[in-house]
């Protein structure tokens, strides 16, 4: 998935293949020639190793984080050209985020061009996209602060406007949106009982417009007083997001 969904780049530009790319001025000659990369006989690639290494991973997705990954993170930024160059010969953008160190991958912005769908799309159940814009909240609530961590409880008790009247399906629901959230999508860590971090990247996994549109959909049904949470394998319907891995 990728989430949509950078603070420093948010729609960053890219360079054409025929443009000078590499790690700095020194190296430039090294990714004109290939054989001063080649990693095994017969290598044509260009790129040097810790480059393969990160765009391998951001194609793996669902993304690339600094804290976690630094050697990757290093190897990514040094060589941003060349790997951003690549990306767009699979019709795919690179998403930097500088400050929080994380980068992704998504489908290329365009209507100059018919693009065709590079990664797979991982539909949000009605859960998913509720804990997202949760999770979101919480994240923009705490501007400035370097980590932001929370507790399920909390997190739980602010999707409660969506209780319905079966708890056991309720509970499971939120359970396995929030296995999904550390497991799947990646974008919660867990820092101590019953409790983890939220990761930068969860501002990217919804934009704002559909920010906008499920928040007016999600307040309607929170004072509707009919049930309000599908069974988790019921499709969303309301929004997707990449995954950030080829098909």
């Amino acid at each position: 998935m990728s989430p949509d969904q950078p603070v420093s780049s948010d729609r960053p530009s890219g360079v054409g293949m025929g443009q000078e790319i590499g790690h700095d001025d020194c190296r430039d000659d090294a990714h004109d020639d290939g054989a001063q990369v080649g990693l095994w006989p017969g290598d044509t690639g260009t790129l040097h190793d810790g480059s393969r290494r990160a765009l391998l991973r951001l194609l793996q997705g669902p993304y690339v984080s600094g804290r976690a990954n630094p050697q990757l993170w290093a190897a990514l930024v040094a060589d941003e050209k060349a790997i951003r160059s690549r990306l767009h010969d699979l019709f795919l953008d690179l998403v930097i985020d500088r400050v929080d160190e994380f980068a992704f991958t998504r489908k290329v912005r365009t209507t100059q061009a018919d693009v065709p769908q590079a990664l797979r799309s991982e539909r949000l159940t009605f859960v998913d996209t509720a804990m997202l814009l949760v999770l979101r909240q919480l994240l923009l609530s705490a501007a400035g602060e370097p980590r932001v961590i929370v507790g399920q409880e909390e997190v739980y008790e602010r999707l409660s406007v969506y209780r319905d009247g079966d708890e056991s399906t309720y509970l499971r629901n939120l359970n396995g949106a929030w296995t999904r959230m550390k497991n799947r999508f990646r974008v919660l860590h867990d820092v101590g009982e019953d409790r983890v971090e939220i990761s930068p990247v969860v501002k990217f996994l919804i934009d704002e417009e559909q920010v906008g549109a499920l928040s007016r959909v999600y307040a309607r049904l929170a004072e509707s007083d009919e049930p309000t949470l599908p069974d988790a394998d019921a499709d969303a319907d309301a929004a997707e997001t990449d995954d950030g891995e080829a098909p």
